[in-house]
């Protein structure tokens, strides 16, 4: 038999709910994915780990810097895609605005600012295709325009995926094959071939990974079902060293093949790895904890490391290629990549003392625009 108090409990559910389990929900959907940050600090440092290689030792293959690169900006790239895409979105003209706005706010000015601090003098000669190291941020708006157009254009169709999908493919295929081919027609192209390489159009291949990195994101369920089959990440495995193991040709075709399949196992690799092994990347332990911090300020590592590039400062790298000593040469390069994310999170951390600096230095909002 109901009483008085019963009564009122039983009315007084819903209010209970409101009150208590709508915030904690939404306290979940805001909470950061451990995991995540922590692998977004791994290729961080695999970013410096390529430039120490490429701009210090002025050596490509040393440290095997030529197979962490089929890697590399894939997982990159597919962590961006991954975090943009969210499923609550509506993509109507405000939605498109305010995220246009707010994404060139953190990526544009950003990469100007700091384009200009380091080139100086030479900053117009920077416009082009690498934009002097700094093309990945402009590359990625570019891509975050790319996918909101290709969410317009296919929003009325049944299969938006599949030609999402395909869309991604052909814009990847193309700049691929213009980057292969571009001595031989760049002189065909006139002022084109300023307007492409200020566009950064060459890079615009790495659009497949940060749309399968949303489609990911999309269908999350369906991807830990497959990756969760310890046979699925061995052939992926085997199939990327594969890849990387396979010489390298002028051809095309295998060009792209090399670069599309390795990069797609790379990042499936990587993520699954981080995934199965969230428990090492935890906020309780201190890999967790380091590769978490490193992973929330990569925007500010990528935009200050070409500054701590020790290039003239250690001057006895290239004695390090004579022991021809992979083991060697990876431990010394790891050393002085470690190094110069030190003095990034240092400068990060002075610079953000300001808020006015952190704003259009690193895009970080204002105190009285976050929610």
């Amino acid at each position: 038999m109901l009483d008085n108090t019963n009564l009122r409990t039983i009315f007084e559910l819903p209010k209970f709910i409101v009150v208590n389990f709508v915030p904690l929900q939404h306290c979940m959907v805001k909470e950061r994915i451990q995991y995540i940050d922590a692998m977004r600090g791994f290729t961080m440092i695999l970013v410096i780990y390529s430039h120490i290689c490429v701009f210090c030792f002025k050596e490509y293959f040393i440290a095997f810097n030529d197979v962490l690169f089929l890697l590399r900006m894939p997982c990159f790239f597919m962590i961006s895609g991954w975090l943009f895409y969210k499923a609550t979105r509506i993509w109507d003209k405000t939605t498109v605005q305010q995220v246009v706005n707010n994404k060139f706010m953190v990526q544009i000015i950003p990469t100007f600012i700091f384009l200009a601090l380091h080139e100086r003098s030479d900053f117009f000669h920077q416009l082009g295709a690498v934009k002097g190291g700094y093309w990945f941020t402009f590359a990625l708006f570019i891509f975050f325009v790319i996918y909101i157009l290709s969410v317009l254009v296919t929003r009325k169709s049944k299969h938006q995926d599949v030609w999402m999908l395909l869309i991604a493919l052909a814009i990847s295929m193309s700049s691929s094959w213009y980057d292969v081919h571009y001595q031989q027609i760049a002189g065909h192209l006139g002022w084109g071939r300023y307007a492409l390489g200020f566009l950064s159009f060459m890079t615009w291949r790495y659009y497949l990974f940060f749309y399968l990195g949303t489609l990911v994101r999309k269908h999350f369920d369906r991807f830990l079902r497959l990756t969760d089959r310890w046979e699925v990440f061995v052939a992926v495995a085997v199939l990327f060293f594969m890849m990387a193991l396979t010489p390298r040709t002028s051809y095309w075709s295998w060009v792209y093949i090399r670069f599309a399949v390795s990069g797609i196992c790379g990042m499936v690799m990587v993520f699954t790895f981080f995934r199965y092994f969230a428990s090492w990347f935890t906020k309780e332990r201190v890999l967790g904890r380091c590769l978490q911090y490193v992973g929330t300020r990569t925007l500010d590592i990528y935009l200050l490391h070409f500054f701590f590039l020790p290039e003239s400062i250690l001057l006895y790298n290239r004695q390090l290629l004579a022991y021809d000593n992979k083991a060697l040469e990876v431990a010394v390069v790891l050393g002085e990549a470690l190094a110069v994310l030190a003095v990034c999170l240092t400068a990060s951390y002075v610079i953000r003392l300001s808020p006015f600096l952190a704003h259009y230095l690193f895009g970080v909002k204002p105190k009285t625009e976050k929610s």
